[in-house]
């Protein structure tokens, strides 16, 4: 990998973490302003505002202990990164306590926006049985 690429990773690392605390803060900080969030089976949430508050909802009712693992990343220009993870674990549903797995397949498109690597576009699907 080359510097952005490893970059990237760091990111996706850092994201990983932030989700697993439930920290909105800590995922925001990770998104480009006017990203796209586009999730399995929920509206496409469109710039910071909308991000954060599908993200306060998730963190709202679910708790997610998860790991990524990174299948790809690649620079597709100067300003852009695309990376691709698999994540695997557990989600905790508040409303009834009952701990699930969790598995999923996830798609980022990272710009570079003032030196730092941001999540412009990321969307994911799941990979367990329905």
């Amino acid at each position: 990998m080359n510097a952005d690429e490893k970059s990237v990773a760091a990111a996706l690392k850092s994201y990983e973490h932030a989700l697993n605390r439930s920290d909105t803060a800590g995922v925001m900080a990770i998104y480009a302003p006017d990203a796209v969030f586009m999730p399995q089976n929920g509206p496409t949430s469109v710039g910071a505002d909308a991000i954060r508050a599908a993200y306060e909802g998730l963190f709202g009712a679910i708790a997610l202990t998860i790991t990524f693992k990174i299948g790809e990343i690649r620079q597709l220009a100067p300003e852009w990164v695309l990376a691709r993870t698999n994540s695997t674990g557990t989600v905790k549903i508040h409303a009834s306590g009952a701990v699930v797995p969790e598995g999923n397949q996830e798609l980022y498109l990272f710009q570079k926006i003032g030196g730092h690597w941001k999540m412009a576009r990321y969307c994911f699907s799941t990979t367990l049985p329905a």
